[in-house]
């Protein structure tokens, strides 16, 4: 079975810079230094990041990571 790929956006407006999503998923996601905000690290991670990136968007309390799949690059 061939996973889809990935697309990831995130909505630095959103975040409260609480940095779940790089204790979760830290090749895909970091913090600024600035403002501690969330930085997108790869847009379309590998399939072995996949369940990492799903989860960081789970747990981020903010609402500010978007996951969804993208069939066409598959």
């Amino acid at each position: 079975m061939v996973e889809n790929a990935l697309r990831v956006t995130t909505d630095t407006a959103r975040c409260i810079g609480a940095g779940m999503c790089v204790l979760t998923a830290p090749e895909v996601f970091d913090q600024s230094e600035d403002d501690g905000t969330v930085v997108l690290l790869d847009e379309s991670p590998p399939p072995g990041s996949h369940a990492d990136v799903r989860r960081a968007e789970r747990l981020c309390p903010s609402g500010a990571i978007s996951v969804r799949e993208d069939p066409g690059t598959a």
